[in-house]
């Protein structure tokens, strides 16, 4: 194999990209996945608190 082949070669680049997608998709996911369970989570605190409020009176 020579130099011009081995420069030429895009083999490697190629799973570069894939790695790097798959890492920009992991980052997206997990982001998402927070921003989600802050919500749900703010969503069933204040359940609980309306729960424990009626539960009071």
């Amino acid at each position: 194999m020579s130099i011009k082949n081995l420069i030429m070669n895009e083999e490697g680049a190629t799973a570069l990209e894939y790695g790097l997608l798959a890492a920009l998709i992991a980052a997206a996911i997990v982001g998402a996945v927070t921003t989600l369970g802050n919500v749900v989570s703010s969503t069933f605190s204040s359940i609980a608190s309306s729960m424990s409020a009626a539960t009071a009176n």
